[in-house]
């Protein structure tokens, strides 16, 4: 009762309460920053795993020197490997692709039909157009961005220039040659609708001058992250002259860079709670100043130290709790509508927040962790419990003499 009696705002201490009021604010807003933020942060680095990992393989085999020969056999046999999901031979180049209105830089996948009809992240993704003739005549399919850029839709014609073309005896001629687009699709990740070019595996052969070989084994496994157990086995069905390279090789910088970015955030937005944490300090620090001769007339009256401690030990810690609750339901509910958010305020500012071009991603995600929720509501209720000790205590050691002498 005089926990909550001393937090309520008077004429006279109307300052002190502001003070709360502010530390309740930094609470709040701390921890629902800090949840925000760090869902953000896992939805963003779980999109791009699913999306890199979605479209591409687990595992990769390539020449050192030359192409991959006997590539059918070596698929079959590392598919049959306990744990590898499949096994595509892929032929990859890059081209600058054109139309009668632009050009631009796009990467060409050649890849069986069957193969690319099983990869659910482009098949279950058909924007425009269907997978059904794309291995009949010189059929491709584009991304959606690809298709916008150049003002192209299925049925339309797209030319592809590559520098591995003839050797004449002036040089090496590039080869350019137009193919009929058969299907736009949609993956959701900017990069790849941009510049991914898929073309049957045979017709991919024939345009890059690979002959019976092609440029890599891409392999996908149950377990990604167990990836380094399987690869001495694949290595060796591959055999010399090959080279086994893995998804967290291919992609350890960039995914290094996102966790050392994620844990640098954490540490700066801690900061929010340890100055909300002061605040708390502050305001029960005055209010202490202020309740002096009510902890003289309270002690006189037979209450103990420990009595007065716990009073003033509620009322900082009552500022914790429930800034640190609303905190969570903020934060909680902010992930939870993220993008209707998003969409909301870039309608309300005109401008396009989280742009797909700059972040890769077509909508922003958000990953609540139960374990980070909890770890950032016991840090808070920490730091809020032990802002109220100092004050406390000294609450508890002020002598009722020296208090009410002057009275």
């Amino acid at each position: 009762m005089l926990a909550l009696r001393y937090l309520r705002a008077r004429r006279r201490e109307g300052f002190i309460s502001v003070i709360a009021g502010f530390s309740f604010l930094g609470i709040m807003l701390g921890v629902a920053t800090l949840i925000i933020v760090m869902s953000v942060m896992n939805g963003f680095r779980t999109e791009l795993l699913d999306r890199i990992l979605g479209l591409n393989g687990h595992l990769f085999v390539r020449g050192v020197t030359s192409y991959v020969t006997d590539f059918d056999t070596k698929a079959d046999e590392i598919a049959k490997l306990p744990g590898v999901i499949s096994a595509t031979p892929i032929v990859e180049g890059q081209v600058m692709a054109s139309s009668r209105s632009n050009a631009q830089g796009g990467l060409v996948r050649g890849i069986y039909d069957k193969d690319l009809k099983s990869l659910k992240v482009v098949s279950d993704n058909i924007e425009v157009g269907s997978l059904d003739d794309f291995d009949k005549g010189d059929n491709v399919a584009i991304g959606v961005r690809l298709a916008m850029n150049l003002g192209l839709t299925v049925g339309d014609s797209i030319t592809l220039l590559s520098p591995r073309g003839a050797i004449t005896p002036f040089g090496t001629a590039p080869r350019v040659k137009a193919y009929n687009i058969a299907a736009i699709f949609k993956i959701g990740m900017s990069e790849y609708d941009s510049s991914f070019i898929f073309m049957p595996l045979h017709e991919a052969q024939n345009y890059f001058r690979t002959g019976d070989g092609v440029t890599a084994l891409e392999i996908k496994v149950q377990k990604p992250d167990e990836v380094d157990q399987l690869a001495p086995k694949v290595a060796g069905i591959a055999g010399p002259g090959t080279d086994v390279i893995t998804w967290q090789q291919s992609n350890h910088t960039f995914f290094s860079a996102l966790q050392v970015e994620r844990n640098v955030m954490f540490l700066i937005l801690t900061l929010i709670l340890i100055v909300a944490a002061l605040n708390i300090v502050s305001g029960l620090i005055m209010l202490v100043k202020d309740k002096g001769r009510d902890i003289a007339v309270l002690r006189t009256m037979g209450a103990t130290r420990g009595s007065v401690m716990r009073v003033f030990f509620i009322s900082g810690a009552a500022i914790g709790v429930v800034g640190t609750l609303a905190g969570f339901a903020l934060g909680t509910a902010f992930c939870l509508n993220i993008e209707s958010l998003r969409q909301f305020l870039s309608s309300l500012t005109g401008t396009e927040l989280f742009n797909p071009e700059i972040y890769f991603l077509s909508q922003m995600p958000a990953e609540i962790d139960v374990s980070e929720v909890v770890s950032v509501v016991g840090m808070a209720l920490f730091l809020s419990f032990a802002a109220t000790l100092y004050p406390a205590w000294r609450a508890a050691s002020l002598d009722p003499v020296e208090a009410l002498r002057y009275e």
